[in-house]
């Protein structure tokens, strides 16, 4: 990949601060450049932002807001394979799985597009009491304001079209702050939407040069919707930073509880569980994390489960074979380790694994029944490190499932259909696949996290809807 500088996406001649230098995560080498962008410059597109919501008279008609869509589809299917490469580069997911997601990004681009086509108000009954006579009500839907934008690494391209793709059709301006990790992708789409074109000012995208810019970024009072997809510890902050009447959308994480019936067909378990939790070396906020088996099958799942993942290719993920690429940053090859080492010295077994492949990649392991105080039975490990704990009463299992403040996506495994709905019912779970992992996801179905794990619901028709407001329109005539 030929290193290049990206220029920030800001409307006017903003001035960078700095330069940042964006590196694979693999083997650290440089593959590009952007502009650091400090507080006069998120001022500066906020300004813009605000005018443009602000002329009526000028809002992009829904026709051309489709249209532009549509053709920022056809555009990302043509340079599907750069944007796929480029993902990779930059965030390490192994090519095959950047190339899924590209897919996905496409498509979800498709889902925007066709959104304005059900956008309808209701009617409110009137003429049912004396002083609603001679009344019609109803209900229109118009973009509720600026949009700030705050984005994650772990999927560069998909995260970024669920942010602003549904912005744009909604009709509102969007500035949107990618992960310094993994800003290429989102450069490279806001520049395909303009391609497509859309107007500079409806979408803005900057590298935030500080924590201080990105959170100036998220308060702003002209700021009317903040959508953030991040750690807990930083969205929860944010949301008590915003300025009185926005409102925010929240994606956090969380450490997937799955519940293993004794009547579970492990040849089906094995590999869905395997894919749930080494898909991008865990880097997924619904991967799977905390696997409760019955005992009956806890051992044989554990030891078939170790047989898969020894058989995993770790290493480039540019590689079409690689199954598991690096973990994004130095420092979290450490951190994980450190925990795994912390739960074997406090009694788990280490079924396989636990140990670093390289500075950047480590390998997927398999923890047998860590303790329920060890860290990595209680807190997000965003690693490729899967834990089972055998039980003997699914009742109990359930409630250890449950015992942590974080509850997003979870799984249930097994052919007995009443143990099946009564772990799915008790699961504190926003969602809960049967039969499947629980990082299983298309890009139109609710996504929320309960408690811990976020706020308000995600998926782009849902996000769409958040990022309008309905008005009420009530007709007096004595036609009526």
């Amino acid at each position: 990949m030929t290193r290049t500088h990206v220029p920030h996406l800001l409307v006017g001649d903003a001035t960078p601060t700095r330069r940042i230098e964006v590196r694979s995560p693999y083997d650290g080498q440089p593959i590009a450049s952007v502009d650091g962008m400090g507080a006069e410059a998120v001022d500066q597109a906020l300004t813009a932002a605000d005018a443009a919501h602000r002329d009526r008279d000028a809002w992009l008609p829904v026709a051309a807001r489709i249209a532009v869509l549509s053709r920022t589809a056809e555009l990302m299917s043509a340079c599907a394979e750069e944007l796929a490469l480029q993902a990779t580069h930059e965030g390490g997911k192994p090519l095959r799985d950047s190339r899924a997601e590209v897919e996905r990004a496409i498509d979800g681009v498709r889902n925007c597009a066709e959104l304005p086509r059900g956008n309808t108000g209701i009617e409110v009954p009137m003429g049912i009491t004396p002083a609603s006579t001679q009344r019609l009500a109803f209900t229109s839907r118009e973009p509720i304001g600026v949009v700030a934008a705050i984005s994650a690494f772990n999927h560069p391209l998909n995260l970024i079209v669920h942010q602003v793709a549904p912005a744009v059709a909604a009709g509102c301006p969007v500035v949107i702050k990618p992960a310094d990790e993994t800003p290429l992708s989102c450069l490279h789409f806001i520049r395909l939407l303009r391609q497509a074109g859309l107007p500079d000012v409806w979408a803005q995208a900057l590298v935030a040069d500080s924590r201080a810019t990105a959170a100036r970024l998220a308060s702003d009072a002209r700021v009317a919707f903040l959508s953030f997809i991040g750690s807990a510890r930083v969205g929860w902050h944010l949301r008590t930073q915003l300025a009185p009447g926005a409102r925010c959308a929240l994606e956090h994480g969380g450490a997937a509880p799955v519940i293993v019936d004794r009547s579970a067909d492990l040849t089906r378990v094995i590999p869905s569980v395997a894919k749930g939790g080494f898909y991008h070396a865990g880097q997924v906020c619904v991967s799977v994390q905390r696997v409760f088996v019955h005992h009956e099958l806890a051992d044989k799942l554990a030891e078939q489960l170790a047989t898969f993942a020894e058989q995993m290719r770790i290493g480039d993920p540019a590689d079409e074979a690689t199954d598991i690429g690096p973990l994004i940053r130095v420092g979290e090859v450490q951190r994980v380790h450190q925990w795994v080492g912390e739960a074997v010295a406090a009694g788990a077994k280490l079924v396989v694994g636990g140990h670093a492949v390289s500075e950047t990649c480590y390998a997927p392991t398999v923890l047998f029944d860590p303790a329920d105080e060890a860290r990595v039975s209680r807190e997000e490990i965003f690693g490729p490190v899967i834990c089972i704990y055998p039980y003997d009463d699914i009742d109990r299992a359930i409630g250890r499932a449950n015992a942590l403040p974080l509850a997003l996506q979870a799984a249930v495994y097994g052919q007995d259909v009443d143990a099946l709905l009564h772990a799915a019912r008790r699961l504190r779970a926003a969602t809960v696949m049967i039969n499947d992992h629980s990082a299983f996801r298309v890009d139109w179905m609710p996504f929320a996290g309960l408690r811990r794990s976020g706020l308000g619901t995600g998926g782009i028709p849902y996000t769409y809807r958040d990022m309008q407001t309905e008005k009420l329109l009530v007709l007096h005539s004595s036609a009526l």
